[in-house]
């Protein structure tokens, strides 16, 4: 298999986004949490009426929410990301990879034409596919994650 043909090639649904967790922005934080850790997942979409909206995540928990003391009554509105950078099913994996890696995002909302999310591509999920690419580099490494060659491979 060739990486970067592929990459080019391949779309967003191979990668098997996974389905999307939603709450309104009406919603408070403490609804968010609770699906949140209900769910384990990092991060929790905000929709309007059905439509993306913004991006909750475990980072803006801490630094939207927490660090300035907001009440957990808050309305998801007031403290998630807005207008979040997003991918269609049907763009390619190398769009994915380059829209996470400009702006350092670990999830990515993955929506149909109508702005409505149909899953979420995390980081994991195209680490995952890189694997599938090089199992022999990945699979054959030594079961004792201790042991350390006694000298440098390669030049």
């Amino acid at each position: 298999m060739e990486l970067s043909r592929n990459l080019r090639v391949d779309s967003v649904s191979r990668l098997q986004p996974t389905p999307p967790h939603a709450i309104e922005a009406r919603e408070t934080v403490s609804a968010a949490v609770a699906t949140m850790r209900r769910e384990r997942t990092g991060c929790i979409l905000v929709t309007r009426a059905g439509r993306l909206v913004g991006i909750f995540t475990d980072r803006d928990l801490m630094a939207r929410v927490l660090g300035p003391g907001l009440p957990l009554c808050t309305p998801m509105a007031e403290c998630l990301t807005p207008n979040p950078v997003t991918i269609r099913p049907k763009d390619t994996v190398q769009t994915a990879i380059r829209r996470m890696e400009e702006g350092g995002y670990r999830h990515l909302p993955v929506v149909d034409e109508s702005n409505r999310p149909v899953g979420i591509l995390s980081a994991q999920r195209v680490v995952h596919y890189l694997v599938e690419h090089f199992p022999g580099l990945v699979y054959n490494h030594p079961p004792d994650p201790n042991r350390v060659p006694d000298q440098a491979d390669g030049a």
